[in-house]
Formats: C-alpha cells, structure tokens, sequence
C-alpha cells in the first residue's frame, strides 16, 4: 500500500520503489550497424564481429549502482530490416 495515514509508512513505500527502478530502454537503427554488439557488451561484457542479424526483437538485461541504489535496465534490440519498422515506429 502506498499511502496510509502514517508519513513513515508512504516514505518507507517511496523508498522502496526508489530502490527498485526499473527502465526499458530500446535500440533502434539500421541493419548493420551495431545494436546487438552494443547489447552484448554492455549485458555481458562481449564482443562478437561475426555477430548475426537480429530476427524481430531479442533483450537483455542488468542490474546496475546508480547512487547507491540499483536499477534494473531491460534493453530491447531491435530488427533494423524494413518489415520491423512497426516496431521502431512506435
């Protein structure tokens, strides 16, 4: 419950969603251009130059300090062909 009639209460339950932020980020662009090595390195700490192209739309995710409080990113890469772009028009 977020609010009650106790100011503790609501600043404990702020508190608590403070430190648990969660944010989706998408990557969009053409095909080729790097989106999937992007995700890679930055979810797993990897680089692969014979990576393929992405079919539809695949995501990773991880948890990180900001300010001493964790954030949980979820990152969506995205098809770069044609046929996906309702995906990136969105």
């Amino acid at each position: 419950m977020l609010f009650s009639s106790g100011h503790f209460e609501i600043n404990k339950n702020i508190s608590y969603l403070y430190s648990n932020l969660h944010h989706l980020f998408v990557l969009i662009g053409d095909s080729g251009v790097g989106k999937s090595n992007l995700l890679s390195r930055f979810t797993r700490n990897e680089f692969n130059l014979e990576s393929k192209s992405t079919i539809g739309v695949e995501f990773a995710t991880r948890s990180i300090q900001v300010d001493g409080k964790t954030v949980k990113a979820q990152i969506w890469d995205t098809a770069g062909q044609e046929r996906y772009r309702a995906i990136t028009s969105a």
